[in-house]
């Protein structure tokens, strides 16, 4: 699974909508939009703040794992 998909799927089982991560973010629904479309390429900070929010992994966003845990 290509990681815009995952954080999408994350999103939903969290029952969040786009512009709620994108607050989260501090950016724009647009900009958050391309990235679980997989227009845009997640940047590393991005990445890290992806997985604080939804509490995996960096390599599970990256599709590296199926592990979500992330490490402690």
């Amino acid at each position: 699974m290509a990681r815009y998909q995952r954080i999408r799927e994350l999103r939903e089982e969290r029952g969040m909508t786009q512009r709620e991560v994108a607050e989260q973010l501090e950016m724009l629904q647009p900009q958050y939009f391309r990235y679980e479309q997989g227009s845009r390429d997640l940047p590393t900070e991005m990445l890290i703040r992806l997985s604080e929010l939804y509490e995996v992994s960096v390599d599970y966003l990256l599709g590296l794992t199926e592990n979500r845990q992330r490490a402690r």
